[in-house]
């Protein structure tokens, strides 16, 4: 099917590149006229903390908990006081600017409402608007930030915050840096500039697609600015990667002395289908995350695998059309003087890099392994310290105002005044609610960790109670965890005799359900793709062993990844490099997706080599043979398409937001890992050591496996050396 479609891509080439272009500009005339993208959902069904806001939906009808907020900070200059009248002025005139900004609903004045520090140091004036935060204009984040440039005056210091006043999406320098990387690692491997360009091309075609998509169905989907940033990173990376394959496969074929539609035909049959098939495991690891019960990760999950998917079609359609357009320029300039195309290793007597690469590693394979697992298993050391949290503020660089303002926040209030807890009374049958209420409330406020309790506010039946509960620590602090399980612990003693109970939330609660709830998804989800890892390469392989070696390579590599991420972000290592503000935990959703996605390109860069490997063995070539043959004709192009994914990856560390930030290093580390150490090093070298029985399959089971084939033996059969049929002597050790 790949290769008919790939001929049909390449015959039909203006119908399809015109079809291409018609759904780009359909997707964008569809993204201008959609509604924004909303906030992020953190919300997890069945958690405490999401009853809880539940419960406040019934009990508190009419109060909307989803309109944006800011927090303006005004702090006065040392040795002064705010209550200073001067500096009162300049706050009351602050507050009155505020109030007639569009869309602000209400602004709490800090004298009006007991927002000032004990000390008088500082206080602060919290902005309501009659909308949600991801629907506050531009106009209005700069008309707040004008006020608050304004009343910067006689010494005073004056900072904003809030999820009203995040701007969120990607800020564009991350893509250049990896475009700009991905065309010169491009133009170094093919040789070419017209080969060069069209893996990006296409990538950019299947990306601006994907994105618009995502961006014209982001309030219907629900689909936040993180989803879109994450399948633009992932987009990106494997639509230059997957281009790259078939375009390096078109130049061998025609190596071959193939003509241009036959080699593409074969080029979509072989390296095509390997794309598919790589594609397709990217998809199911992702699509995997709605196991999980999370909504963010499910849409998350959903929006990147369809740019997963729309990466592959352009590279089963659309790169070959592309390549009828102009089926010579592709070919490097010698490859075009010389009317053939030069293969690496061939024609010269001096070994090639992949040569005497697969030579040390055939020579030397015990050595090759032991160094690789020692290596990456130091790095996964670290992981044994994973702890998830939901950085907020406190992540964000020193420069921004809502980092200034967490900061001015904690100094003057206290480091839990940034994550308060909401506590929920329920005293719909206690005999005297009110007086149950100040019970529970005074009880909280004595438990160690506790810094303060705010009045509570009851709703108008009165049965329902909710007051803030100050903690000592901040709000990803491990000892802030520690105080929300506790209160769930003794909740028992702490309601004893009242007849009411509460809950706790808050976002600082509902993150550490959250992550609680990921973190005890982790294993699971990890013992799953590596389940399913083994099964996909038990099935395009033909043997047990290979897809046992491939499954703990990648393993290693995931681990080690986080290792790295765990020393940069949690633990300082290297931090000032990466432009890591405050250490802290990782962000949830972090090590799930690193997992999803390396998975993916795990068995991407398994397919490509080992497959080559095979077509090779399935010949009668030699098991060592075939491994240095596979690695011969595969290195070079995988260690291209790897840099490129790092230089992808790693282009979004410049990013400020500390998800996409920690994202991209611990997949460009991941990507490191798992290409140069395990698929490049480790797995050859166990073949090596294996021999003919990394090629055993069970004659029962090759009896009830599918066949797949991957590398193109059905496509020409005047050249293939027919398989023994299975169950036969010869195909226990070739099948």
């Amino acid at each position: 099917m790949p290769a008919r479609l790939g001929a049909f891509a390449f015959r039909r080439r203006a119908t399809v590149a015109i079809v291409w272009l018609l759904v780009l500009a359909g997707t964008l005339i569809a993204m201008l006229s959609a509604p924004p993208a909303p906030p992020d959902d953190f919300s997890m069904p069945g958690t405490e903390s999401q009853r809880t806001f539940e419960l406040m939906d019934e009990r508190f009808p009419g109060v909307n908990a989803e309109t944006g907020s800011a927090t303006v900070v005004f702090v006065a200059p040392e040795g002064s006081q705010i209550t200073d009248p001067r500096y009162r002025a300049t706050i009351d005139e602050a507050v009155a600017e505020l109030g007639s900004v569009d869309q602000v609903d209400r602004v709490d004045a800090p004298f009006d409402s007991d927002a000032v520090s004990a000390d008088k140091s500082a206080a602060y004036a919290s902005v309501t608007f009659d909308v949600g935060a991801a629907s506050v204009t531009t106009a209005t984040r700069t008309a707040v930030d004008d006020v608050v440039a304004g009343a910067r005056v006689g010494g005073l210091t004056v900072d904003a915050g809030g999820d009203a006043l995040e701007s969120g999406g990607p800020t564009g320098v991350a893509e250049m840096i990896a475009i700009a990387l991905a065309a010169v690692i491009l133009l170094v491997t093919l040789g070419s500039i017209v080969a060069a360009g069209l893996p990006l091309l296409t990538a950019l075609v299947g990306v601006g697609i994907s994105m618009l998509s995502i961006l014209a169905l982001a309030d219907t989907l629900g689909l936040s600015s993180t989803s879109s940033t994450l399948a633009l990173m992932l987009g990106l990376a494997v639509g230059i990667d997957y281009a790259l394959f078939v375009v390096s496969r078109y130049r061998e074929e025609r190596a071959a002395e193939r003509t241009p539609i036959d080699a593409v035909s074969m080029t979509a049959g072989t390296a095509g289908s390997a794309v598919l098939f790589a594609g397709l495991t990217v998809v199911i690891a992702l699509a995997g995350l709605t196991v999980i019960g999370m909504p963010m990760l499910t849409k998350m999950g959903l929006a990147a695998a369809g740019a997963v998917v729309v990466a592959v079609l352009a590279a089963l359609t659309l790169v070959p059309a592309i390549i009828g357009l102009a089926p010579q320029r592709v070919l490097s300039r010698k490859a075009r003087r010389d009317g053939v195309v030069v293969v690496e290793g061939k024609g010269s007597t001096k070994p090639s890099a992949a040569q005497r690469w697969s030579g040390f590693i055939l020579h030397r394979p015990i050595l090759s392994v032991v160094v690789g697992v020692l290596a990456l298993g130091l790095l996964a050391i670290p992981v044994a310290d994973l702890r998830l949290g939901m950085p907020g503020d406190e992540s964000k660089s020193t420069s921004t105002s809502q980092r200034r303002a967490y900061d001015e926040l904690a100094t003057a209030f206290g480091p839990g005044f940034n994550g308060p807890l909401m506590i929920v009374v329920d005293a719909q049958n206690a005999p005297a609610p009110h007086a149950a209420v100040t019970t529970i409330a005074d009880r909280i406020a004595a438990v160690d960790g506790i810094a303060s309790v705010s009045p509570s506010m009851p709703n108008e039946k009165g049965d329902t109670a909710l007051f803030q509960a100050i903690p000592t620590t901040a709000p990803t602090d491990a000892q802030t965890e520690t105080l929300v399980h506790h209160l769930r612990d003794i909740r028992g003693d702490l309601v004893r005799g009242t007849g009411a109970t509460f809950t706790v939330t808050g976002n600082t609660a509902i993150n550490i359900d959250l992550s609680s709830k990921i973190q005890g998804a982790l294993v699971p989800y990890l013992a799953t793709v590596i389940g399913l890892a083994v099964l996909l390469l038990l099935i395009v392989f033909r043997s047990i062993l290979i897809p046992v070696t491939a499954a703990l390579g990648f393993l290693l590599s995931v681990l080690a990844a986080l290792g790295v991420t765990v020393l940069v972000f949690q633990k300082g290592v290297l931090d000032s490099v990466f432009g890591v503000e405050v250490t802290g935990p990782i962000q949830s959703a972090v090590p799930i997706f690193v997992i999803g996605i390396v998975f993916g390109l795990a068995m991407d860069y398994e397919v490509f080599l080992v497959s080559r490997m095979r077509e090779a063995y399935v010949t009668g070539v030699g098991a060592r043979e075939a491994i240095a043959r596979g690695m011969t004709q595969s290195a070079r192009v995988v260690v291209a398409a790897a840099l490129i994914m790092m230089a992808v990856f790693g282009g979004f560390v410049v990013e400020s937001d500390a998800f996409i930030k920690m994202l991209g290093l611990s997949l460009a580390a991941a990507v490191l890992f798992d290409a140069f150490v395990v698929r490049l090093c480790i797995v050859p070298a166990v073949m090596a050591l294996l021999g003919d029985s990394a090629w055993w399959l069970p004659r029962w089971l090759g009896r009830i496996l599918p066949a797949v084939d991957i590398e193109g033996g059905a496509l020409d059969k005047s050249d293939a050396v027919p398989e023994p049929e299975s169950g036969t002597p010869a195909a226990d050790s070739r099948a």
